[in-house]
């Protein structure tokens, strides 16, 4: 097996300690039991394979870390009988969701190539079924958790949001769901017409108050969890699932492993994307200006975005047909 596609370098290839970032994936399929996949990790990367409850299977001891793959499902406990029957009857559309610990950018390919060698034994991505919703998340580690870099990232992801959707052409099955919902309009809104957050906790503020849930594409709340539970819990409630996490949470991708020509390097590249014009404060600027006059015009629709956002990265020099 080879390298699909090369993964672009980060901007900012450090973390807040001076180590290298550092990226976690989930790739969610079907087709394999989690035993099977488990199975799988340990003839690509080595280590062993223990099973650690019922549909969860743990490999430890490859070189990049631990792997953990799981029936991605409340029903994956033991519960009742009648839980355990409606496990089995929901099993064919339930995904196997492969958890994979974080790694190096120079690593990356090699998890795309464990996602080739699931695909080779039978794992089925996301267009398998119109019943599939299966989708591939990256854990970003991020380069620091000053408020005017995560603000930027942000604006940087909302003003391009249109266009990632348009070039990964979500299935319609994930479309349906609420998981990887857009941001409101009107946080773009606010982020193309208010100025910096002063701090994080103003960042958390503006953030939890156009998006209180975790269905976004780009989820910022692990993120915000590290220095802002208080305001999570008071907006989700105590108890709630967000686990703290210094990590952007990019969820929108489908998992396309059994497609040919697929590759992690898409989704990645497009990421990348998303951070070289976070730092690139003209760029920002000039997009905020637009989606104004974007917004306020009688005569644009919603399609006409994308287009105008692809011509402003193009006039940078940032687009790279990703």
């Amino acid at each position: 097996m080879t390298q699909l596609a090369p993964f672009d370098p980060l901007p900012r290839p450090e973390g807040p300690d001076g180590a290298p970032r550092r990226v976690g994936a989930e790739l969610e399929f079907g087709g394999l039991t989690p035993e099977t996949a488990a199975e799988v990790v340990t003839e690509v990367l080595g280590g062993s394979a223990l099973p650690d409850g019922t549909d969860v299977w743990v490999v430890t001891g490859t070189a990049l870390g631990a792997f953990r793959v799981e029936l991605d499902t409340a029903l994956k406990a033991d519960g009742t009988d009648l839980e355990r029957l409606g496990r089995s009857v929901a099993r064919p559309v339930i995904p196997v969701e492969l958890v994979c610990p974080p790694v190096e950018v120079d690593d990356l390919p090699a998890l795309d190539r464990l996602a080739r060698a699931l695909a080779d034994a039978g794992a089925e991505g996301t267009r398998a079924s119109a019943l599939f919703a299966y989708g591939m998340h990256y854990n970003i580690g991020c380069a620091t958790f000053d408020a005017g870099y995560l603000h930027s990232v942000i604006r940087a992801f909302a003003f391009l949001e249109d266009l990632l959707r348009h070039r990964f052409e979500i299935d319609i099955a994930r479309r349906a769901l609420p998981f990887v919902d857009p941001y409101p309009r009107a946080f773009v809104d606010a982020l193309a017409t208010q100025p910096a957050p002063a701090d994080g906790a103003a960042l958390a503020r503006l953030y939890l108050m156009h998006n209180p849930t975790r269905n976004r594409a780009l989820d910022m709340m692990p993120v915000l969890a590290l220095a802002h539970r208080d305001q999570i819990d008071r907006v989700l409630g105590p108890g709630n699932p967000v686990s703290a996490r210094p990590a952007f949470h990019f969820r929108l991708p489908d998992c396309r492993l059994d497609e040919p020509g697929w590759t992690m390097a898409d989704a990645w590249n497009r990421w990348v994307l998303v951070e070289r014009v976070a730092d690139a404060g003209g760029v920002l600027e000039t997009l905020a200006g637009d989606w104004r006059a974007h917004r306020h015009s009688w005569t644009t629709v919603r399609g006409d975005w994308w287009p105008l956002v692809r011509s402003r990265l193009d006039e940078a020099g940032l687009w790279t047909d990703c």
